[in-house]
């Protein structure tokens, strides 16, 4: 079993990788698809990471559930992105 202290400062290391590094990201590929504007693929690498570094914590997640309502608001962020993205690229 794993040390719960550990884990919880696991949790607080992505919590505070995201506030600090992801989030403003997302939030600038939010407002450039909202804009109308194409993904690039740099854009689209990061997204790429950003879901695999999900997946990568889900068995984590899934073991406190008390992250999962932030994390369910971080995957529809994500959805919102790149469904817009898509959107866009329909109508280019």
């Amino acid at each position: 079993m794993t040390d719960p202290s550990h884990e919880d400062g696991v949790i607080l290391a992505l919590i505070d990788r995201f506030e600090r590094q992801r989030l403003p990201r997302l939030l600038e590929l939010k407002e450039k698809v909202d804009a109308g504007n194409l993904l690039s693929d740099a854009d689209i690498e990061f997204l790429d990471m950003v879901i695999h570094d999900a997946q990568q914590s889900k068995q984590l997640i899934d073991r406190h559930p008390e992250w999962q309502s932030f994390c369910s608001m971080v995957v529809h962020l994500y959805e919102t992105i790149t469904e817009k993205s898509l959107d866009n690229e329909q109508g280019a």
